[in-house]
């Protein structure tokens, strides 16, 4: 028995285990369906193509997709390891627009308008290049600047500015609008993933208790309450209780089917399966929400990327650089470079993100060029308004749910990326980075009108695999969880992940994860010593 069953040990949930255990009074529990962080290609910023792609890609990640609705949506992953997708991303720390989270706050989320979440972001990071009102130096989780920038990513950021975009210093700083370079989750060479940061600190006291390789079936439900959950354990099936609480934090695809086989979703959907309803929430597995992405590909006239490596004495090279200085290419996330900008001049704020990948085929599904040296530019349209959904094929916890993300579903979101990929283009035809390419692979050169670069986008965007939205908070009809992320119709049960986002924020949200770990945990505390 724990006071607190953390379901889930992803960026959020790291975050709450350690947060609530500081309480010497607390006794918290993490359960962990995916493995711990052993491997060392998980620490290494450089090595992020192993992560990315091929046998640890699979290893890393659950892939509930083998029932995706329809035949042409992109396959959507989640990370299933110890740290989540903190442990296996690019690692690159953005917070979004404010005005993301004062949309949050508009429509019903109250106490999560920028000004409520600032505080949470500065108390979770220490930067090691600003401070100031924006950014703290004092948090677990290590924010720094790229120490090896290559120069091909100082070309595209010149050929951006060519282009339009000025020079942005900060993304983070409450305007994101224009070009730069990432910071990233790290701290001197090492990957700064939350169970880094958060969890191996805390490991060693005694109130806490992390259990990987536990695949979590039900949620146990008695008299109006959670009161603890049912696992499989090195094949045995287990019960644990909590006196307190039970906080789901297993991600947007795992934490609604979770709830739905435990008896939270659409009365008539669960019945349909004879599941038994704890509580009708018609909005369990709704409104999900991805950032859709494309990859232009262009071979480049020389190794002047980071594919140069891929050959054993290079790489032999950079790997001795990182084992005594970490230092070098491996300190590197191979993605230092982006930018936000407009494909709509209408929108408010920016609604597109560019990433200057310095190579071709580091990541799963985009390919290499001939020759073997090249660059990858990526691109997203970063607030969708197409929406998906997660439901259930069975009331059996180990049948993958089935997953609708409706890429596309408005044509909007289609028509923004590919306005967003034709000014990528046009990036790539400046005179700064424009003397590096031998040509443009993907697509290739037969692609010259809009109507034949939307029909690229259309055949080749892939996902963002930043699943949100699932388990939504608000105070409507179809909000999941009330502001301080309880679950409604039953007590002791929160969900604590990216579900709960109302919408997705403009960027990367690994950030965003953690403040929302920051910010329950201190909901949860608070409520405690009242």
């Amino acid at each position: 028995m724990a006071d607190y069953i953390i379901v889930g040990g992803g960026s959020t949930g790291c975050v709450i285990a350690s947060r609530l255990s500081e309480n010497p009074d607390c006794t918290v529990t993490l359960l962990e369906e995916g493995p711990r962080d052993y491997n060392p290609y998980i620490h290494i910023p450089g090595a992020y193509y192993k992560t990315a792609q091929g046998r640890l890609l699979k290893r890393y990640n659950w892939q509930p997709t083998a029932d995706q609705a329809r035949d042409d949506d992109p396959t959507m992953v989640q990370a299933s390891v110890l740290g989540g997708g903190s442990s296996v991303n690019a690692m690159i720390y953005i917070r979004g627009n404010p005005a993301d989270y004062d949309g949050w706050a508009q429509a019903g989320a109250e106490g999560w308008g920028y000004d409520d979440v600032l505080p949470y972001f500065k108390k979770a990071e220490n930067n090691n290049r600003f401070c100031n009102d924006a950014h703290g130096t004092e948090g677990p989780l290590g924010v720094s600047d790229i120490d090896h920038i290559h120069p091909l990513t100082r070309a595209w950021l010149l050929a951006c500015q060519q282009n339009g975009m000025p020079f942005n210093p900060d993304f983070n700083s409450g305007n994101p609008a224009g070009c730069g370079l990432y910071q990233i989750t790290a701290r001197n060479g090492r990957r700064s993933s939350a169970a880094t940061a958060y969890l191996k600190p805390a490991r060693n006291r005694k109130n806490l208790t992390v259990q990987t390789g536990a695949r979590i079936c039900k949620i146990i439900c008695e008299n109006g309450r959670a009161t603890g959950v049912e696992y499989v354990m090195n094949g045995k099936t287990r019960i644990m209780r909590a006196r307190h609480e039970v906080i789901i934090s297993a991600g947007a695809i795992a934490s609604p089917k979770l709830l739905m086989t435990s008896g939270f979703g659409a009365a008539r959907t669960l019945e349909k399966h004879g599941i038994k309803v704890v509580a009708d929430i018609p909005g369990v597995g709704q409104n999900l929400q991805d950032h859709i992405e494309m990859s232009l590909i262009y071979q480049l006239n020389g190794p002047h990327s980071y594919d140069k490596y891929k050959k054993l004495h290079w790489k032999a090279l950079a790997g001795l650089n990182y084992l005594l200085f970490k230092g070098g290419p491996a300190s590197s996330n191979l993605i230092e470079g982006g930018g936000f900008w407009w494909a709509n001049r209408a929108e408010a704020m920016p609604d597109m993100q560019y990433f200057m990948v310095v190579g071709a085929g580091i990541e799963e599904g985009v390919d290499a060029v001939p020759g073997g040296n090249g660059c990858t530019i990526n691109l997203g349209q970063i607030r969708p308004r197409s929406r998906g959904e997660v439901t259930l094929q069975s009331a059996d916890p180990q049948t993958p749910p089935r997953i609708a993300p409706n890429y596309f579903a408005d044509p909007y979101d289609l028509e923004t990326l590919t306005d967003g990929g034709l000014f990528a283009i046009e990036i790539m035809e400046q005179p700064a980075i424009r003397k590096y390419l031998q040509q443009r692979h993907v697509p290739d050169m037969k692609i010259r009108t809009r109507a034949d670069f939307r029909t690229f986008c259309q055949n080749t965007a892939h996902a963002a695999l930043h699943p949100a939205g699932t388990c939504k908070m608000g105070q409507d009809d179809m909000a999941v969880v009330t502001p301080d992320l309880k679950v409604r119709g039953i007590e002791g049960l929160r969900v604590a992940d990216a579900s709960i986002m109302p919408n997705l924020i403009s960027g990367n949200p690994n950030a965003v994860c953690i403040m929302i770990g920051e910010k329950v945990s201190d909901l949860i505390l608070g409520e405690k010593a009242i």
